[in-house]
């Protein structure tokens, strides 16, 4: 059994268990009153979610994660879609462990479900990155139920690649009868003023709530937009395009990082609920 350590522990977010803890709780009870609970009777299909240090993005990412702790759906498998911040390995792979390990235990990776996916299987993406796994903990703290996990890093990030990966996920999902969710790993604009930010991000958020990932590309490419993820989040509005007749997009919380250490310069962080009306 090969097992991921965690990489970023100590530093993106707290290196103990009940630091862990005490940070995620301490975060979700400031934000609980702002959370609009009442999209948990929504079938969650995904959200984007901010991969920053806890102490600047959590204050967003815990808006989705209580949503889906209130879910009444237990799901299978959480496909966690992550950029490349190194750059290193495939356009696309599937992580090559067994186990993903972090202070708060060990979870199994679903690799059934990546081989079905038909693409590269490596770890060399993941072994430095800190986008998938900074989600772990918040899975781990958040759902009271067995999940596996389902680490894709997309490395090439263009239209092309992430409706083809959103095709395979779809499909292996649908073969092996997995009830599946898809966590697009993404901060917005980074190091720019407030203003410029929220100016930048406006192009690409009006464009997810457009369902439209090729204008995304087109917008981030023309304006040199950094919204680190944006391959991500193309895959899950192609993935939701596939399954829902109506995917309904919901903004959640949106922040920055000047919120907590003041700064002109800032990273933004928005976390977003993708989720059709019906249930099933």
């Amino acid at each position: 059994m090969k097992i991921r350590k965690p990489a970023v522990a100590g530093r993106f977010y707290p290196a103990s268990k009940e630091s862990i803890v005490e940070q995620i709780e301490t975060i979700r009870n400031k934000e609980l009153q702002n959370i609009d609970t009442s999209l948990k009777d929504r079938f969650l299909i995904g959200g984007v979610v901010p991969h920053a240090g806890y102490m600047f993005s959590a204050f967003q990412a815990v808006h989705f994660f209580e949503i889906l702790k209130q879910s009444k759906i237990k799901y299978d498998t959480i496909v966690i879609v992550n950029p490349n911040h190194t750059g290193i390995g495939n356009e696309i792979a599937f992580d090559s462990n067994d186990i993903w390990e972090t202070p708060l235990g060990k979870v199994d990776l679903d690799t059934e479900f990546g081989k079905k996916l038909g693409i590269s299987i490596s770890e060399i993406e993941q072994k430095r990155e800190h986008s998938c796994e900074v989600m772990i903990p918040f899975l781990q703290y958040f759902l009271d139920y067995d999940f596996k996990i389902a680490p894709i890093t997309l490395t090439y990030q263009t239209y092309k690649n992430a409706k083809l990966l959103a095709g395979k996920i779809h499909k292996a999902a649908q073969k092996l009868n997995r009830k599946i969710l898809i966590i697009a790993s993404s901060d917005f604009s980074h190091f720019l003023s407030p203003e410029k930010g929220r100016k930048m991000d406006e192009y690409v958020l009006r464009n997810i709530i457009l369902l439209d990932s090729s204008q995304i590309e087109k917008e981030v490419v023309s304006k040199n937009i950094s919204v680190c993820g944006y391959g991500p989040i193309m895959t899950l509005i192609e993935y939701s395009k596939l399954i829902a007749k109506k995917p309904k997009v919901d903004l959640l919380k949106m922040g920055h990082s000047g919120e907590i250490i003041p700064s002109s310069e800032v990273v933004d962080y928005i976390s977003i609920l993708f989720s059709e009306l019906n249930t099933k």
